[in-house]
């Protein structure tokens, strides 16, 4: 399966960033990094369950990182990599597209 997607860059693309979830977490961190909390409120109707799915795959393929405070109680901070900053432009994009086009 890997292979096929080296060949297609569109299919590795995708398999990165389009589920219903991933864009909208990789949107909401494009001006900073924000607090689990924060990030979850942002996206309306992501379930606890799919939230730490979504960051965990993004934080596996290296697209935001996530920071852990000693702290109580528990603070854990998301925020975009070098790698994910790169899709700012396709994020926006997409949103002024929405916007552009939503009735």
């Amino acid at each position: 399966m890997i292979e096929n997607k080296l060949k297609c860059p569109l299919n590795y693309t995708m398999s990165l960033i389009g589920t219903k979830w991933k864009p909208l977490v990789l949107f909401h961190l494009l001006d900073g990094g924000l607090r689990s909390g924060v990030l979850q409120k942002h996206i309306e109707g992501i379930s606890n369950k799919m939230f730490t799915q979504t960051v965990r795959e993004l934080e596996k393929d290296e697209l935001i990182t996530r920071k852990i405070y000693p702290v109580v109680p528990p603070k854990v901070e998301y925020a975009l990599t070098e790698k994910g900053k790169t899709l700012e432009y396709i994020l926006r994009s997409l949103d002024r597209w929405g916007t552009e086009n939503y009735k």
